[in-house]
């Protein structure tokens, strides 16, 4: 059984899988292109690395070290990741909740 927090963020990392975050992705009302992938894989990554989920600056910054500047700018991860990118981005990735997102 897979084990959850509030608002389906999982608890075990482990029952994270890309049919997973499909369905974490619809409650949330996404669709998910390739775009939303990129993103997603980076946050997975910046969680190996760190041990804890980048908020809002660090996963911009991470975007733009990792894929390009153009894709690290506020405005195309919200057409991604409304209303709170780091949180909803976080929540699909199967990482816990950012520590300073509502």
């Amino acid at each position: 059984m897979t084990e959850t927090l509030p608002k389906n963020f999982l608890g075990n990392l482990e029952a994270w899988s890309e049919s997973r975050a499909r369905q974490l992705a619809e409650e949330e009302n996404i669709g998910l292109t390739d775009a939303h992938w990129e993103i997603i894989q980076v946050a997975r990554q910046f969680y190996d690395d760190y041990g804890f989920s980048p908020s809002m600056r660090p996963l911009i910054k991470t975007i733009a070290t990792h894929l390009d500047i153009s894709k690290a700018r506020s405005i195309y991860l919200m057409q991604l990741f409304p209303p709170s990118p780091a949180r909803v981005t976080a929540k699909i990735a199967g990482l816990p909740k950012p520590k300073n997102c509502l």
